[in-house]
């Protein structure tokens, strides 16, 4: 124990330089018996030069394992010379940040031994087999092969993929290889200093209850860890190629219906995509060209890059994101532009008007493309008849637009909501494939799997969230932006056939159903000052509900914290505090926090009948929005200062 450091951080309390939580951990951290240099030295130089502010980012809390994970930051808002170590002082430091509230070595190696000991507790006498993928961050790929030593430590296979690969083929893996679960470091579209770690369970999906909450207990009981550098080295590590590849992408193309769309997209179609410097260069080219779509890539952020350079921020949900797609496809008069985050879970698309413009479309907007495209076509195709129609079903989260719920009913088909979270879909799905009695259910040919389903199952259409997440088969159990990749073009390869762009054919929804509009406001509370404004919002919603805004009087509110909820199947949903208003004239406002990053998010819904001229409806709707989230933000402010 280092006694000058210990006096110094007491000293720094005392004189309220450090918070009282950040000093009970860093003084916990300093009794820790193995200690490695980087960690001493880099303490050291933060209390030597007075940096509290730092120490306090980095000890006022443990970055725990939740439900899925965990996530936070990899590089300091400070890097210290023990981190920077060999490392060039304009890109990232050589070891992760030190500190309780950091991705690094400890927290990751607590996580992998505390998920495999969960696995090898709930399948005694299996030899434990996980599968581990990363994106392109920072420490992604050390973080993996980090993950692989400790299962091998254990006496478990670990299955590595060759290089980043993204979450959906992880999680299709899983399944491919029948293994007892999977890992998963990524920190999806976070800011590049971030990185995460996500488990998945046996059927691909992640971790949900009774799973999460009996691992997050394993992680707890892992205390000091011993010396990472020695190693028994009693498991195996298997590296994966091109077969995991060529298995995944065979899966994906099942989710096409029609090759003449694809025919007519050939023709008719040109294509600009980007990965954003992450795992979608690994399967969506490959994709493209086996369906001989005319393409091209961004090449400046076709290099996977940690540090993202040519975007703010690597989230295709974000049009500047997408600002250099968009650029190159006027250059070489393209129809479509497709993106995808690092971890290649979500697709954003913009697409050209008639006046050579490219609008970019909501994650709404594109999975009720999908949802109406899908469902029209398996009418189309006989697979979907008036007899069955009530086995198949479309699924979306609570805060996806309710747009998908008139498609459902138009069809009759059935629309399950469920808690924000793929993995709630992928729940369902497990649900439905343990319905349909088919024994070694992925060994079964995909028509004999939905035929089943079918005739006395459930039928899997489409599920997706208003975050640009989508999954269209049940191959995958988290979303896919691979799959949502080749499913646009098709969508927009069978309305080219219809003389319509994409714009075209999502206004020709609007007209037929009302148009329907969403507008997603966020806050975020960064850092340990801020830290418990998003509960005490929260928590004032709950207490004091908001009685009407902009003269819409409440009709109900919905607590789904406190009070039980059961889904249209009669599943009782999970408790989360996430708060339900319904106000008059079809508004509705869902508040709740986000899973991922110190934000509450505040969902905003309307709903206005096309009466007049579509894009005047358009604009009313967008009008009322923007002052209703004007007004919320006002609200906040007032509940804040009280």
């Amino acid at each position: 124990m280092n006694f000058s450091l210990l006096n110094a951080i007491e000293a720094a309390f005392k004189d309220h330089k450090l918070l009282e939580e950040a000093f009970k951990n860093l003084h916990a951290f300093l009794s820790t018996t193995n200690l490695t240099t980087i960690e001493k030295e880099s303490i050291q130089e933060l209390v030597q030069t007075n940096n509290w502010e730092e120490l306090n980012e980095r000890f006022y809390k443990k970055l725990s394992f939740g439900t899925g994970g965990i996530r936070g930051r990899t590089i300091g808002r400070v890097i210290t010379q023990a981190e920077r170590g060999n490392a060039d002082v304009h890109g990232p430091p050589q070891f992760p940040a030190v500190g309780v509230n950091c991705m690094n070595d400890r927290n990751v190696r607590s996580a992998a031994l505390g998920l495999a000991n969960y696995l090898k507790r709930n399948f005694p006498g299996e030899p434990l087999k996980i599968v581990i993928s990363h994106d392109s961050r920072h420490f992604s790929r050390y973080f993996a092969e980090l993950c692989a030593r400790e299962l091998q430590k254990v006496g478990g296979e670990a299955f590595l993929f060759e290089s980043q690969r993204s979450t959906p083929q992880l999680s299709f893996t899983v399944r491919w290889l029948k293994a007892h679960g999977g890992i998963m470091i990524t920190a999806s579209h976070n800011p590049p200093y971030d990185n995460g770690f996500k488990a998945y369970f046996r059927d691909g999906c992640q971790l949900i209850e009774p799973h999460a909450s009996e691992v997050i207990k394993e992680v707890e009981k892992i205390e000091s860890s011993p010396d990472l550098s020695t190693s028994s080295a009693e498991g195996r590590l298997t590296h994966l190629g091109p077969d995991a590849d060529r298995a995944y992408m065979e899966a994906v193309e099942t989710v096409c219906l029609d090759p003449k769309a694809f025919a007519s997209a050939r023709e008719k179609l040109k294509v600009v995509y980007t990965p954003l410097h992450g795992t979608g260069i690994e399967i969506i080219p490959k994709l493209f060209d086996r369906h001989g779509i005319h393409y091209s890539l961004v090449q400046s952020q076709s290099v996977p890059d940690g540090s993202f350079p040519t975007v703010k921020t690597p989230n295709p949900e974000d049009p500047a994101a997408l600002s250099l797609a968009v650029q190159q496809a006027k250059v070489e008069n393209s129809d479509i532009v497709i993106g995808t985050d690092p971890d290649g879970d979500r697709m954003g698309a913009a697409i050209k008007n008639r006046d050579g413009e490219f609008v970019h479309l909501t994650g709404n907007q594109i999975f009720a493309l999908f949802a109406y495209y899908r469902t029209s076509k398996l009418f189309q195709l006989g697979i979907l008849t008036p007899e069955n129609a009530h086995r198949a079903v479309i699924i979306k989260s609570f805060v996806t637009t309710d747009l998908i719920k008139k498609i459902a009913e138009h069809f009759q088909v059935r629309c399950v909501e469920t808690l924000t979270g793929f993995k709630y879909i992928g729940a369902k799905l497990l649900k439905y494939e343990m319905q349909s009695g088919l024994v070694d259910y992925d060994s079964h040919p995909f028509e004999e799997r939905r035929a089943v389903q079918l005739q006395r199952g459930t039928y899997f259409i489409c599920g997706g969230e208003e975050s640009y997440g989508t999954s269209c088969g049940d191959y995958v159990r988290d979303k896919d932006a691979n799959s949502a990749a080749l499913e646009l073009v098709e969508v927009a390869g069978w309305a080219a056939m219809q003389s319509m762009n994409l714009l075209e054919y999502l206004d020709s929804i609007y007209i037929r159903f009302g148009y329907f509009a969403e507008k997603l406001g966020t806050l975020t509370f960064e850092g340990a000052e801020e830290s418990g404004y998003i509960g005490t919002i929260l928590q004032s919603y709950r207490n004091e509900p908001p009685r009407e805004f902009l003269d819409q009087k409440l009709l109900s509110f919905d607590d789904f914290g406190l009070e039980d909820h059961y889904d249209s199947e009669g599943d009782l949903i999970p408790k989360e505090i996430m708060l339900h208003f319904l106000f008059e004239n079809n508004n509705k406002l869902v508040v709740r926090a986000s899973g991922t990053e110190p934000k509450i998010k505040f969902y905003l819904f309307t709903h206005f009948p096309v009466t007049n001229r579509l894009e005047q409806v358009k604009e009313e709707a967008q009008n009322f929005l923007n002052k209703w989230w004007e007004a919320i933000q006002g609200d906040v402010k007032r509940r804040i200062s009280k």
